[in-house]
């Protein structure tokens, strides 16, 4: 069974910064590209940032360059995103997602379950 359990998500105040972890299960991660996605309360998702299978390329969306970083231990299983200067429109619950194969532009066919990610004074 494929299982994604992200961490890392809490309160943090305007220009603070997290790290969110992903720990995979289930399937071989080093295969497999892996993207954030968010949703804002009331609002549909958004596509953050994705990783190719060997850490080799990574993409943002274009507000969240230079803010925010994405890595991968392919050792470890695990997905990172590392966010900096965070500001309140980043304030989502943040979806760990793997694709369907090693390039970000394949589908998402994985999703984990979430972390609460609140930016607030």
């Amino acid at each position: 069974e494929v299982q994604l359990v992200e961490s890392g998500g809490g309160l943090v105040q305007p220009g603070g910064s997290l790290r969110l972890s992903c720990a995979a299960s289930g399937f071989t991660f080093r295969d497999y590209a892996m993207s954030w996605v968010r949703q804002a309360p009331g609002k549909g998702l958004e596509w953050v940032s994705g990783i190719d299978w060997n850490g080799g390329s990574t993409y943002y969306q274009e507000s969240m360059k230079g803010r925010f970083t994405i890595s991968r231990d392919n050792a470890k299983n695990t997905l990172f995103l590392q966010m900096n200067s965070l500001k309140s429109e980043d304030a989502a619950v943040y979806y760990c997602v793997g694709h369907s194969g090693p390039y970000y532009w394949l589908g998402l066919e994985y999703w984990g379950k979430g972390t609460l990610v609140t930016v607030a004074p």
